[in-house]
């Protein structure tokens, strides 16, 4: 396919492209910053001319998409005002899906959050491991997301044969930033992520498995590692901070507090880098300390 990937300069938006293009498809990178090239070209996406522009077709890019993947977005907050973290981000996700839906796009994936799900859970949830059936918004970089996803479910309904998918990412980690797991042995590490985090290559598998197997309508994923990033049982973990929670389920000894069920059993999604393994790489590549005399 051709693929457009909006906010293709970031974390999870360059091991997408990387992905996508080993997968055999033409990518095209949209975002406002970006190494020039014939793979990428700059848009200003709450421009909504500039969007639709970008998404018909760009000289010398492309003459038309299959598919788009959303993963533009101020993303946490604090780094603006509040109020300007919801309205760039709501502004952007309705130029990029509507203009898609307006560019003839039948096939979109967008990335939703963790937050989403009510972090950073001072509230406890509902039931353990959290799933798609959890909502709550408490800061207004979720709410934008909680607003999104609620806008998705309806826009499928204008056009028949759309296809959206949300994927709720939770904390991304690239390679080479694994050096933090160096506390997976406190028990309040990643207390506020449910513990969790997902490889961003791992993110990029989720998006390509979400094109692969898209049908039309509106549906949410969860996105996270197979295992908790931390050195602690998670049966231990749910006990200490969420007493009284119960299980949906019997837990392995470090599974995810975030459940990857629906993604496993419907893509057959299956995490390939987990902390363990990408901490041990970590510490390999540190420069050697001085012999002992």
């Amino acid at each position: 396919m051709r693929i457009a990937v909006t906010g293709s300069s970031g974390k999870l938006g360059r091991a997408t492209v990387d992905r996508l293009r080993q997968d055999g498809h033409d990518v095209v990178g949209l975002d406002l910053a970006g190494a020039p090239g014939v793979g990428f070209t700059r848009v200003d996406l709450a421009d909504y001319g500039q969007t639709i522009d970008s998404l018909l077709g760009v000289t010398a890019r492309h003459e038309g998409l299959d598919a788009v993947v959303h993963l533009a977005a101020i993303p946490v907050n604090g780094l603006v005002p509040d109020a300007a973290t919801f309205q760039n981000n709501i502004t952007v996700s309705f130029n990029v899906v509507h203009a898609a839906m307006r560019a003839g796009v039948r096939r979109i994936v967008t990335a939703s959050s963790i937050t989403a799900m009510g972090f950073p859970f001072d509230e406890p949830p509902a039931a353990l491991p959290i799933d798609e059936s959890t909502t709550a918004a408490n800061n207004t970089y979720a709410l934008g997301k909680v607003a999104e996803e609620a806008m998705w479910r309806e826009l499928v309904r204008w056009e028949e044969g759309l296809s959206i998918s949300s994927l709720r990412f939770t904390n991304v980690v690239a390679p080479g930033e694994y050096g933090s797991f160096a506390r997976a042995s406190n028990p309040d590490y990643r207390r506020d992520l449910m513990f969790s985090y997902v490889d961003s290559r791992d993110g990029a598998l989720a998006v390509s498995l979400a094109l692969e197997h898209a049908s039309p309508g509106f549906d949410v994923y969860d996105v996270a590692a197979s295992d908790t990033g931390s050195a602690i049982p998670t049966a231990e973990l749910a006990t200490l901070h969420f007493p009284g929670v119960p299980l949906r389920k019997g837990l392995g000894e470090f599974e995810t507090l975030m459940s990857i069920d629906k993604a496993r059993s419907r893509w057959g999604f299956e995490p390939e880098h987990l902390w363990r393994g990408e901490y041990a790489a970590h510490l390999a590549s540190l420069p050697a300390g001085p012999s002992p005399t």
